[in-house]
């Protein structure tokens, strides 16, 4: 008994690093970032009950603002002479083609999320300088064309496509939802490199917002050796899904790296003789975890956005799964994905964004990656192909 008490003693004295340790971390975890990060959204200590309802209705009512600007300076845009096609047209092959596939939202159409994508994509277009480094061409995929107003209002700016009243009606009352947004995706696809047969092809949905420097990382993307081999590359996945803590081989790596560094960072910055904090093997491991638990906790997605310093810090690593809001195709690629996706049926589980997942990994010789940070923001709080709920709230 008097053993246990002697060592329990010599540990929990102020000198003895365990207890330095203890006290560091339940000051960090429990203290400091729980009062830094109760807003953040994507980080464990987000207080989902205190703050989520009210950051939901500042989103809806900015996206509903935004829209209605953008409503604005489009009916400007068409009662002027000059057009954006005019001003921003493409060579005959260009570079890059942008197509925006888009349907009329039946709920939420208020948000005109066509709009505000097209208006950042003018915006982005016209700082490119003198030779434009895209063209943007609007795929309308509405069984309906004449009720979507916001594709109708871009013809006079844009080259707008619709499918042919044969091609609406054919068999796509008996489709199921993931199957038909799939042939929309393709039709879009091959409409346009039938149209403009570009060098390399962006396909966004009609509410994925591009970031400032869009343009500029992809050009970089697209001047890397990799891409040369690449089926797509994803230009956008959900922060909620962007932890450490996840299966992906390439981010536990990442998480690993990120911990051996810091440790070594903090000892070297504390290896003085003031500080009397020399290096030793079980300094440099809990260093190491202590800042990987933070960086989890704090959430990895805000360490991302330190890399939109640079186009060249932009990390590439293999493709994740879920989601196609914004992909990039080198080359002929969206030819080849339009092929692979006409050979499987999609349904609940199996959707294009599955399909494109399980393809890029069995078929020879295709490979896929995913960059980060994200190069668009996704502002659809409604969809056009599935159930809404009366008011769409953030998803942490």
């Amino acid at each position: 008994m008097l053993r246990w008490r002697a060592v329990s003693v010599r540990h929990v004295r102020w000198s003895s690093p365990v207890t330095q340790g203890l006290f560091l971390c339940t000051l960090s975890f429990c203290v400091v970032l729980p009062l830094c990060c109760h807003r953040l959204m994507f980080s464990y200590y987000f207080l989902r009950f205190m703050h989520l309802d009210s950051m939901s209705e500042a989103a809806l009512l900015d996206s509903y603002e935004k829209g209605q600007e953008a409503l604005h300076f489009w009916q400007e845009m068409t009662s002027l002479k000059t057009s954006a096609l005019t001003a921003t047209s493409a060579p005959k092959i260009p570079e890059l083609l942008v197509t925006v596939v888009t349907a009329r939202r039946r709920e939420g159409q208020d948000y005109h999320y066509l709009l505000q994508v097209m208006r950042r994509l003018l915006s982005l277009l016209g700082d490119c300088g003198g030779r434009p480094c895209a063209e943007v061409l609007v795929c309308d995929v509405e069984t309906a064309p004449s009720l979507n107003e916001d594709a109708t209002l871009l013809e006079k700016q844009f080259l707008v496509v619709k499918r042919s009243g044969e091609e609406q009606s054919k068999k796509r009352g008996r489709l199921n939802t993931f199957e038909r947004e799939k042939q929309d995706y393709v039709y879009c696809l091959r409409k346009g490199w039938e149209l403009r047969r570009p060098k390399h092809v962006v396909v966004l949905e009609d509410d994925a917002l591009p970031k400032p420097d869009f343009f500029s990382v992809i050009q970089d993307l697209l001047s890397r050796s990799f891409t040369r081999n690449t089926l797509y590359v994803k230009l956008y996945h959900p922060e909620r899904l962007q932890r450490y803590w996840n299966p992906e081989p390439f981010r536990i790596m990442e998480w690993v790296g990120l911990g051996l560094v810091g440790a070594s960072a903090v000892l070297l910055m504390f290896s003085c003789r003031s500080c009397l904090l020399s290096f030793s093997l079980s300094r440099f491991l809990f260093f190491t975890v202590y800042i990987m638990v933070a960086a989890e906790l704090v959430g990895r997605h805000y360490l991302l956005e330190v890399r939109r310093l640079s186009p060249q810090l932009y990390a590439v690593s293999p493709a994740t799964e879920c989601c196609t809001p914004a992909m990039l195709y080198p080359g002929n690629a969206s030819a080849r994905v339009a092929d692979y996706l006409d050979q499987v049926a999609c349904a609940k589980g199996n959707a294009k964004d599955t399909v494109l997942y399980k393809t890029a990994r069995s078929a020879p010789g295709e490979r896929a990656h995913s960059v980060e940070p994200n190069l668009i923001s996704h502002i659809g709080a409604y969809s056009s192909v599935r159930t809404n709920p009366l008011r769409p709230k953030l998803l942490p």
